[in-house]
């Protein structure tokens, strides 16, 4: 018999009856989902004339990099992110790993396409990591430089404050982002308005910037220089960095308010500050130094640095809120051990606090400060991962495109091979700064990739293995009988597959030759949506009334187990287990060391390695420790 649970609540536990304001969820997009591309005019103008790939500074090349600014920026972010990606949402979640479960469900029946989506998305959210670790120091060194424009005698304190500030920033993760959440949209909005104040401003002084809006000048000078277009290409793509975020958080507040944040401040505030920073160079070659600080009026240079600094904390957290959030997928969909996760707010579900991301995170980007010291030496490792992230998005759009349509639009088809050879080259440009600084983001992404890619087979093996010795739930009543003594007391035996019995439950029965009055089989199963609702969390079969049952828990991908607080949704089918009487067990498979080394030893002696640093089961189900009791085997491969 089979019983389905129903509730009358959301994912949250909370009333579905009302909902946000267009305009609210839109200023609180300002905050999280722009502050990396709305800090870029802090460095990537600059960049494009600066550094060993840098142009010379005449009006020729002014115009051609602010013509290849904007239409790169219409092309990219606003035709194909706010445009077309957004479209493209798995249950209203967005991202490249939201993304890989879509495309990983349309080609389920097609073993050798599914390995290719696979193996797309999770290099492409490896890369996003690369990009994790160096928005934060290139944010916040480019916004403290600016204390050594006002006053050249600060220039010294420039990276032990800009490690204070991250410090900082890491520190108070674990505080969550409730109450200062609600400072990040006003302050974004300030930010965006004063860029568009002090562009206006230049640009009032030399209109004649704006023929730069003429893709001609792009052209034009890509065709009498191609060798400098290609290497400069690298600076411009700094003007597209953060617009992966607009996809990955669009489960946060929905397409629609990030569509009018960009189109009605955003995109025009920044193309008005870059060709302002343009007509400055025009007007003075010297303020190349800084021209983003240079265009405010000497007597707000400070507030200026002020309200730099609150702006690239501010997109600081929100790349840290996104590696969190990327983790926890890479976890659900197993491709990583469970991770202890903390939820920071009772009402907004993607504040999430992960301990070990966040200080490993913070060792890294200090070294990071510590050994380029400079943004623009930053400037040089930065891009090349978000470029990768970028093409593999759209690869992997074009093949869910594809497979959910048995005609797709020709045209729609020959829109993504433009905006991905465009990619391409942009991704070509920054790998060209491979030997600069572009290795740091491919190595760590290399090396996330190939973590995420040994758990996931390793734990393949292990179900393989585990599905060899498989015992049909229905068979449990024949196999043991009523010969075995029963003790007193409810026994929870967790296991990933619903329909058979717990390994454990086995072991247990081998050494311990007992069974408890009441068993419980519980299974989580990890769903490829972001989040499950109540109303299709909890399902249970009851196998034998009254004794034994087989429960099921579905968690989607975005969430963090608990068992204690769901097995409450069982109540209400007259299976009533108190977390704090019950003995749960759990098994835990290892894999032995190997007889002889081969070629790939080495990835075992990974998993090994991970899999003894990993939380215990008990941890991330968040079960009461004293309640739980664990049974290991190892495996000889």
């Amino acid at each position: 018999m089979r019983i389905v649970h129903l509730a009358h609540s959301n994912q949250n536990g909370t009333s579905t009856n009302g909902k946000t304001p267009v305009a609210v969820l839109t200023i609180a997009a300002l905050g999280v989902v722009f502050g990396d591309i709305g800090t870029s005019p802090l460095y990537a103008f600059k960049e494009a004339f600066s550094g060993p790939h840098g142009l010379h500074l005449t009006e020729a090349s002014v115009l051609a990099v602010l013509s290849m600014m904007f239409w790169s920026i219409t092309l990219i972010v606003s035709l194909k992110y706010v445009s077309i990606v957004l479209r493209f949402d798995n249950h209203g979640e967005g991202g490249i790993l939201a993304l890989l479960a879509l495309a990983s469900r349309l080609t389920r029946d097609r073993p050798q396409l599914a390995w290719t989506v696979g193996v797309l998305g999770i290099f492409g959210a490896s890369l996003f990591f690369g990009d994790a670790i160096i928005t934060p120091a290139i944010s916040v060194l480019s916004a403290v430089e600016g204390m050594s424009v006002a006053t050249p005698t600060f220039e010294r304190w420039v990276v032990p404050l800009t490690i204070a500030i991250l410090v900082g920033l890491f520190a108070i993760q674990s505080r969550g982002t409730g109450a200062v959440g609600r400072l990040f949209g006003p302050i974004t909005v300030l930010w965006f308005v004063v860029l568009a104040t002090l562009g206006v401003m230049s640009i009032a002084q030399t209109p004649s910037v704006l023929a730069a809006l003429d893709p001609r000048y792009a052209l034009g000078f890509a065709a009498r220089s191609p060798g400098l277009t290609f290497l400069v290409l690298g600076a411009v793509f700094l003007a597209l960095t953060g617009a992966e975020a607009l996809y990955a958080d669009m489960g946060h507040f929905g397409p629609v308010p990030i569509r009018v944040a960009w189109f009605g401040l955003v995109f025009p505030s920044l193309m008005l500050n870059y060709f302002g920073q343009g007509a400055l160079a025009l007007r003075d070659p010297a303020a190349m130094k800084n021209p983003f600080y240079l265009l405010a009026p000497q007597e707000l240079l400070m507030p200026m640095v002020l309200l730099a600094t609150a702006a690239t904390v501010i997109a600081s957290q929100a790349t840290i809120s996104g590696a969190f959030s990327v983790t926890q997928q890479a976890s659900r969909l197993g491709y990583l051990p469970r991770l202890p996760t903390r939820h920071t707010s009772e009402t907004e579900r993607g504040q999430i606090y992960i301990p070990q991301v966040n200080w490993t995170m913070l060792v890294l980007v200090i070294l990071l400060v510590l050994a380029f010291k400079s943004s623009s030496a930053i400037a040089s490792a930065y891009g090349i991962a978000v470029s990768g992230t970028m093409v593999l998005t759209t690869a992997l759009i074009a093949i869910v495109t594809v497979t959910m349509r048995r005609k797709p639009n020709p045209l729609f088809l020959a829109l993504l091979a433009v905006i991905g050879l465009v990619e391409l080259v942009f991704f070509a440009a920054n790998a060209a700064k491979f030997a600069d600084g572009g290795w740091f983001p491919l190595a760590c992404g290399l090396a996330l990739f190939v973590m995420l890619t040994t758990w996931k087979t390793a734990q393949t093996v292990l179900a393989a293995h585990a599905a060899g010795r498989r015992v049909p739930v229905e068979d449990f009543p024949k196999l043991f009988g009523p010969e075995i003594p029963r003790v007193p007391g409810t026994a929870v035996y967790l296991s990933a597959d619903p329909n058979s019995v717990p390994t454990v439950l086995m072991h247990n029965l081998k050494h311990n030759k007992v069974l408890h009055e009441r068993v419980v089989f519980l299974a989580i199963v990890d769903a490829d949506v972001p989040r499950v609702p109540n109303l299709e969390r909890a399902e249970l079969n009851v196998i034998v009334p009254g004794s034994v049952y087989q429960a099921t828990l579905h968690y989607g991908f975005m969430e963090s187990p608990d068992v204690p607080k769901a097995l409450a949704l069982f109540k209400r089918l007259a299976l009533d287990v108190e977390p704090a009487q019950a003995t749960f067990f759990l098994g835990k498979s290892t894999i032995a060391r190997a007889a002889k080394r081969g070629l790939f030893t080495w990835r075992r002696e990974l998993f090994r390695w991970m899999q003894r640093n990993s939380p215990a089961a008990a941890e991330s189900f968040k079960l009461p420790p004293e309640r739980v009791v664990e049974l290991g085997t190892r495996i000889t491969l």
